[in-house]
């Protein structure tokens, strides 16, 4: 069936990627898989996959690599990372490069299924305009949240699904404070997790709508407890 979404598995264990592929398919995907990240990258251009789970240890090419040219280029897949417990420098600057989710080795195939799940399905949510619903806008920056857009003037931003999940969040809420915790379970739905994603978040965010994202006014540190959208002065 050419409508099940496809996804790319990038492994170099095979045993690794036979039981994902397997509990993937059983899930309703079509899958490729690839053992570098050199054959990830011309899988992905021979035919562009829903959604790519990538390992970071890989040969010839590393994950991080192969992520950071699947964002420098248009394809917009969304990225689940497969890293290992001490690789948290690692899975930190993949986060940065713009990989949408990760988890760590051990993992459980289900809860795997299950964050690909939720990526692709915060990533096709199509622009729908609801009546009455009007685009937040504050000063040059304006958020489309049902449409799933955000722009500085007339530029649109490119962000990752999770970093406008975190946007659209934080502006409907404008003078409230939330701690790392609260931002993981309410934005993205997790009861557990590296707190220092929510950390990645922020400061990719502030790259991309802050005048000066060292010297941040839209979204600011609330020292001791987390961060607050206060918007422009």
């Amino acid at each position: 069936m050419t409508d099940r979404p496809l996804a790319l598995v990038v492994d170099d264990d095979t045993t690794v990627r036979d039981v994902v592929s397997r509990y993937l398919d059983r899930a309703g995907y079509r899958v490729d898989v690839a053992g570098d990240g050199e054959a990830a990258l011309r899988a992905v251009a021979e035919r562009t996959p829903d959604v790519v789970v990538l390992d970071l240890m890989l040969p010839r090419l590393g994950g991080l690599e192969v992520c950071r040219r699947l964002r420098l280029g248009s394809v917009g897949v969304p990225i689940v990372m497969l890293t290992a417990l001490g690789e948290e420098e690692d899975r930190v600057l993949g986060l940065e490069l713009g990989a949408d989710d990760y988890v760590t080795k051990p993992f459980s195939p289900r809860e795997l299924v299950l964050r690909v799940a939720s990526v692709l399905r915060r990533s096709r949510e199509r622009p729908v305009r609801e009546t009455g619903v009007e685009p937040v806008v504050d000063g040059s920056l304006s958020v489309d949240i049902p449409g799933r857009r955000a722009s500085i003037g007339d530029r649109e931003l490119a962000l990752t699904v999770r970093e406008f999940d975190l946007l659209a969040f934080l502006v409907r809420r404008r003078g409230q404070a939330f701690t790392r915790a609260e931002l993981l379970e309410r934005v993205w739905g997790w009861d557990f997790g590296d707190q220092s994603t929510v950390t990645v978040h922020v400061r990719r965010l502030r790259e991309k709508i802050e005048p000066d994202p060292t010297a941040p006014v839209r979204i600011a540190t609330v020292w001791g407890v987390g961060y607050r959208y206060d918007g422009s002065p």
